[in-house]
């Protein structure tokens, strides 16, 4: 048996169990605990509070994330960089690592701050019976078997039994996702429900009382309760991204080449030429070559700038990396309440009992909102709004009222009693529609007064049954005029009414989730609703924002399904209704084994698992705190649009980081093949290893503006996420084409130029510094785009600035007092003729390859 169906059978026991066994089990009573007893249970049970995860050293948690497989890597290049004598390209990699680290700490630490949350969301004094004396306590001192009394405006301390009640509604929207009040009772009913928040006397920690009063038992605090359940899920360690799972796995393919490079360099070097530590120097030069050392600061540019952009439209990031999430993610898993529907119960219908619009039939509900004494819930509130019908029903007549039979959870129904300018006494009574049929002998139908019976009784039924199906959520309407006028009603006067007709609510969709969900979806976004309410409701508002509702799967059945079974049902289910937390967290499990990147927005304490469990949690400004603490992602309007904005950005920002990726990987790893084929060639080193550093830190301060750069509107139009394997291929398609014009290099000046000697060493090394640092600078323009340089895409100015600045000091430096500082000389014009051949040549080259390569296997 799961977790899910042991919580099941746990609450079942709880709200079945005889009260008077509870009070035995808690050392209990009617009059609540002694305060002996108290103490004793507190010692069993302790505070009603959260044992979150301890508090880690902050200086500790800091240098954790030294340990990752890219620090390390760029920590080891630093040092190495400094050993060789390269102090300034050692600094910028040391630094590159620390303010990254610094980034992620910061972001970390602001998550962190949902466990602290949690305790100020509960910070509250409660009234509770000890040993019959009413008395006001802390939240954290109620223990099990502690009575409390509820009253409008509560918050439930604790899970409850309720015992004893009147007119009790909570709202467990943060916890279920229904929107509309639950109706609770001490009556246990004798139909099982289907979920275990719909038990009629329970009540659960994190909701709150509409209206009504009562007292209850309390069953479960702290850890034990549902909501210290959420808590604990919600305040885990901070899960990892798809893009830090990227980010890891490139990583590891750089190391695994490095590992084959270095030591093939190394050993090639040292047994041809017999100076083992120049080998050394050079081999490590390599390494540092292959590294991606830029990558952090790239990546945070990229990241912020997203982050900045999308702040511009209503979305605030708090995790840098949830914004490349976005981008990449196929799967949105969304709540209905708020996000698709208005959050606003409206009274869309008031029909007779044929299903024939009726005036009349609104009139006598308005009647009986707004004359009844208890606390009005959110359907009296919808009927209340239409002021014209006040002033229709007031302008020439006058009521008065007489009595009030309040609403009780037996008769579920209530009525107000009026009288009509000083004559006749109406009854009006509204309510639960088969406890209140039950309770009629007439029907209005139009003009005619018809006798109720099995016949025309079912054909009303199904009016009830069609507006249900659409999602209505529907109340009937029934009168009783008095010939015998009498200041007091009972309930036995709540007979032989005339049945007027019905009103049906509904929480409507708003007007900008259709075309957003059409967006999302155009993007390649599978939109799969995750909410608590029931299947009915779901499925009216699904169908009105354009949703496919052909499987609706139940949390009841689930619960029943192995993994293995709901995993085949995922793909043709989009609405998943009366779902439990543990079960919307299940569900993205699932999809995440399939290899989706998902989405989740929520914004209640049910929705903290899922959020937790999401690549990409997103909730809203008004959202309660846990949930908004949860996120890597809040939304200051609650809406699609602003979401689908967020997706665009994300995958603008994605392909600028793969940009860098695609060129600095590549062109390094042409680079260093290059070496490894030339040091067996060659009498001498191809490049000194100051140069190589030289060469690889100039590259890499002409990547510096790629976060500027347009993205091809074509990138933009699918899901954008991790393809190592897809990102090696590119390296061994396209690196390979810088070496075969390296190694035409190499022939050009050993061959043409007669720079084949140890004493023109120096010539030929610059040589080929100067078209190694050229071409891979200048191939930027080629692979950022998957069309035709210049002509389909244009780069951005601060781009083609920075590569042009770079490919100056380039051509300048072998002539400079600086150049010599890094062992290069003059080259002559000849060898400028020959690269003005070699550099278009690859150039064109590569644009032949790449093309071939999207045709062949798509845009990376």
């Amino acid at each position: 048996m799961n977790n899910d169906s042991t919580k099941l059978e746990e609450i079942k026991k709880l709200a079945s169990t005889d009260l008077g066994l509870l009070f035995h089990n808690f050392q209990s009573s009617s009059t609540g605990l002694s305060a002996k007893q108290w103490r004793a249970n507190f010692q069993i049970y302790g505070p009603n509070t959260f044992n979150l995860e301890p508090e880690i050293n902050p200086l500790l948690r800091f240098l954790k994330l030294f340990i990752s497989p890219l620090s390390l890597l760029l920590i080891g290049l630093s040092l190495v960089s400094y050993l060789t004598g390269e102090d300034r390209g050692a600094v910028m990699i040391a630094l590159m690592v620390f303010l990254s680290a610094t980034l992620t700490f910061t972001q970390e630490y602001k998550s962190n701050k949902a466990a602290k949350k949690l305790k100020s969301l509960v910070n509250t004094r409660v009234e509770v019976f000890r040993s019959g004396i009413e008395c006001t306590v802390d939240l954290s001192e109620i223990v099990p078997g502690d009575i409390v009394r509820l009253s409008v405006g509560d918050l439930i301390p604790a899970d409850v039994r309720i015992i004893s009640s009147k007119d009790l509604f909570i709202n467990q929207a943060s916890i279920t996702g229904e929107s509309m009040p639950t109706e609770k009772s001490h009556v246990l009913l004798s139909k099982e429900p289907a979920s275990s928040f719909d038990w009629v006397n329970l009540a659960f920690m994190g909701s709150h009382v509409v209206s009504g009063i009562g007292s209850a038992l309390v069953l479960k605090t702290g850890d034990a309760s549902f909501f210290g359940q959420v808590a604990r899920q919600t305040t885990k360690q901070i899960k990892t991204s798809s893009f830090d799972q990227g980010i890891s796995r490139f990583t590891w393919l750089m190391l695994r080449l490095m590992a084959a490079m270095v030591p093939a360099v190394f050993l090639i070097n040292g047994l041809i030429k017999g100076d083992w530590l120049e080998a050394a120097l050079f081999a490590i030069a390599v390494g540092v070559g292959l590294a991606p050392e830029m990558l952090p600061m790239l990546v945070t540019i990229n990241l912020a700038k997203g982050a900045i952009a999308l702040s511009k439209k209503r979305v605030i990031v708090k995790r840098l990396t949830a914004v490349q999430s976005l981008g990449a993610m196929n799967i949105l898993c969304t709540d209905k309440t708020g996000t698709l529907t208005q959050d606003e119960i409206i009274l869309e219908k008031h029909i007779d009992v044929l299903g024939n619009d009726d005036a009349g039939v609104l009139e006598y509900a308005y009647l009986n909102s707004h004359y009844q004494a208890g606390m009005r819930n959110l359907l009296d509130e919808a009927v209340l709004k239409h002021q014209s019908v006040h002033e229709k029903l007031h302008s020439s007549d006058a009521y008065q009222k007489i009595d009030e039979i309040p609403f009780d959870f037996q008769r579920r129904r209530m009525s107000v009693v009026l009288r009509k300018n000083d004559r006749e006494d109406i009854l009006i009574c509204k309510g639960a529609v088969e406890e209140m049929v039950a309770q009629c002998s007439w029907a209005q139908a139009g003009k005619e007064l018809i006798t109720l019976n099995a016949d025309n009784q079912a054909q009303m039924m199904q009016v009830v049954a069609d507006l249900n199906n659409d999602g209505f959520r529907v109340i009937a309407v029934a009168i009783k005029k008095e010939t015998t006028s009498h200041q007091t009603y009972s309930v036995a006067d709540e007979s032989g009414l005339i049945l007027m007709g019905f009103i049906a609510f509904l929480d409507p969709p708003k007007e900008s989730a259709k075309p957003a969900i059409a967006s999302l979806q155009a993007c390649g976004i599978e939109v799969k609703i995750l909410t608590g309410d029931n299947e009915l409701i779901t499925r009216k508002v699904c169908h009105e924002v354009g949703l496919s509702i052909d499987q609706v799967l139940l949390g009841s059945e689930i619960e029943s399904l192995s993994d293995d079974e709901l995993t085949n049902k995922l793909k043709q289910t989009k609405i998943f209704a009366k779902m439990t937390p543990a079960q919307k967290a299940r569900v993205i499990r699932l999809f995440q084994n399939q290899g989706h990147v998902v989405g989740y927005l929520g914004d209640g304490i049910n929705d903290g698992p899922g959020l937790k469990s999401a690549d990409v949690s997103i909730s809203v400004d008004s959202a309660v705190d846990i949930a908004k603490e949860s996120a890597d992602i809040i939304l200051l309007e609650k809406s699609l649009v602003v979401l689908y904005d967020g997706v665009i950005e994300g995958r603008r920002v994605f392909g600028n980081i793969m940009k860098y990726l695609k060129m600095s990987a590549s062109s390094n790893f042409g680079n260093m093949f290059s070496m490894l084929g030339a040091s067996a060639l060659l009498p001498f080193l191809p490049m000194a290893p100051i140069q190589i550093l030289l060469n690889n830190l100039l590259y890499d301060f002409s990547q510096t503006a790629v976060p500027t750069d347009s993205v091809d509107p074509e990138y933009l139009q699918g899901p954008r996420g991790w393809d190592v394997k897809g990102l090696a291929r590119f390296i061994f398609c396209i690196g390979p084409i810088s070496s075969i014009f390296d190694y035409l290099t190499f022939g050009f000046l050993w061959f043409y130029l007669k720079e084949n000697t140890l004493e023109l060493s120096p010539i030929f090394q610059t040589g080929w510094f100067v078209e190694s640092l050229l071409s891979q600078t200048l191939i930027v323009y080629v692979i950022r785009t998957g069309k035709m340089p210049f002509k389909d895409s244009i780069p951005s100015i601060p781009l083609m600035v920075t590569t042009l600045i770079i490919c100056t000091v380039g051509v300048v430096l072998p002539f400079t007092s600086v150049g010599e500082g890094f062992q290069m000389a003059p080259l002559s014009r000849d060898y400028w003729y020959g690269l003005a051949f070699l550099l278009p040549s690859y150039l064109l080259l590569t644009q032949l390859v790449k093309t071939w390569f999207i045709k062949k296997w798509g845009v990376i």
